[in-house]
């Protein structure tokens, strides 16, 4: 029996096996010691440019000294300290959840308890484009925006007004209530999305001017962030699946083929924006004359020119820059994308690495530690967690993310202190070894 979404070309069991097991998945089983000879493995399933390089611990480690002569005793694996800072926020891990918007698959209790646990471990969190559009915004006690809160976004029409079993949609204001309700002082923030279709609904304006973002702002937990693209579709919008009685609902909001997908279900396209370097620094200009107590977030697709559009996002204000890699993206997208559009997000970090970005926000195909320390060494401020967030919760809605995050901290530790290094922002590029000789 299915247990929510599945995810046939990512590591699903063993995110799963973390969502169950918590940090004990890091390690072999604990029945096996002293019966079974454990030595290096071949992977496991397809690598791509970052799966194959390798971290490279020296053996003279300087840094290992000056810890040692901090701490009055030999450094260990627990001494590492994964606080980051992340655009303008506070995280318990450098690790954020990536942007998951009207999707079925990120719809309904599964996207509150996402956002539920999220907020529980202190980690930054994104909201997806197109959630007011298609669910509403989720407020009752006023106009509501196009969408309305019985609005089905996907295939959720046949099972009734409020979704698939029952489960009403995850709105904007349902995904905000529940994530900031379990926030803990200090830690954390969320990040608002907005596409062409949002800005037409006035997303932004609607969040800064609501009551129950207002702890958000006043502790500076609010950020809005501009999308470019993204990793699944480099230089498409959002996309869902409709059926035809849904699909009359959105036409004037949206781009509908009906022949797409062979006559029984309708192609929901967003629009994709269109950017120049002159438009992308007067909308972060825009946002930040605008909404002066957000932070402000901006997410570049992997394009060929991903390193030029960092450095004008930078130059115009942006607090954190994140780049979608390839490998990423939780959504639908035509079978040609995958694997053969867009950069790996191995050569976007290869391309940022002269002048990365004081905040850089990476996502692509995250699911355990080493990936994860190898983006933090080439020049990444933190790590998003997509499939993997998304996977974790649909194993246990209560405690799933949070098992996860336990063995990927723990992961990130061990090799963060067999570097001789005792934070994340003191890795370097010298810590990786490619294959490729870069």
């Amino acid at each position: 029996m299915s247990r929510g979404p599945v995810a046939p070309a990512f590591p699903e069991d063993e995110v799963r096996r973390r969502a169950r097991s918590g940090a004990a998945a890091a390690f072999p089983a604990a029945e096996d010691y002293g019966r079974v000879l454990f030595g290096a493995a071949s992977a496991a399933g397809p690598e791509d440019g970052l799966d194959r390089m390798r971290l490279v611990p020296p053996v003279f480690m300087a840094d290992r000294l000056k810890k040692l002569i901090e701490l009055g005793r030999e450094p260990m694996y627990d001494d590492v300290e994964l606080t980051t800072g992340i655009g303008g926020f506070t995280a318990a891990l450098p690790v954020y959840v990536s942007a998951l918007g009207s999707t079925r698959a990120a719809g309904g209790d599964l996207g509150l308890a996402l956002s539920r646990q999220a907020a529980r471990l202190g980690l930054p969190m994104v909201i997806g484009e197109n959630v007011v559009p298609v669910h509403g915004y989720g407020r009752l006690d006023g106009p509501e925006t196009p969408g309305t809160p019985d609005t089905p976004g996907t295939l959720d029409t046949p099972d009734g007004p409020q979704g698939p079993g029952g489960a009403v949609p995850a709105t904007l204001l349902g995904r905000l209530r529940a994530y900031a309700g379990e926030l803990p002082d200090g830690l954390g923030g969320l990040a608002v999305q907005q596409s062409t279709e949002d800005a037409d609904a006035e997303v932004w304006n609607l969040v800064y001017s609501d009551p129950a973002a207002r702890p958000l702002l006043d502790s500076g937990r609010l950020a809005f962030e501009l999308k470019t693209g993204q990793g699944a579709k480099p230089g498409l919008g959002g996309m869902t699946v409709l059926d035809t009685a849904a699909a009359a609902r959105f036409g004037d909001r949206y781009g509908l083929d009906a022949a797409a997908l062979g006559g029984r279900h309708v192609l929901r396209s967003s629009s994709p924006g269109t950017f120049t370097a002159e438009i992308l620094r007067q909308q972060i200009r825009l946002m930040r004359n605008n909404f002066p107590r957000a932070r402000v977030w901006v997410k570049l697709h992997p394009g060929r020119d991903v390193a030029e559009a960092a450095r004008v996002a930078v130059a115009a204000g942006a607090d954190a820059v994140t780049v979608d890699g390839a490998e990423g993206g939780t959504g639908w997208a035509p079978v040609a994308f995958a694997g053969r559009v867009g950069l790996p997000l191995a050569a976007c970090l290869r391309r940022l690495a002269a002048d990365p970005p004081p905040c850089l926000l990476v996502s692509g195909r995250m699911w355990e530690g080493a990936r994860a320390v190898k983006s933090l060494a080439l020049g990444a401020r933190a790590v998003g967690l997509g499939r993997a967030a998304l996977l974790a919760v649909a194993e246990d809605p209560e405690r799933g993310l949070i098992r996860f995050a336990d063995c990927l901290a723990l992961e990130m530790r061990l090799l963060v202190s067999a570097l001789g290094k005792y934070s994340p922002d003191a890795l370097d590029q010298q810590d990786v070894w490619s294959p490729d000789g870069d």
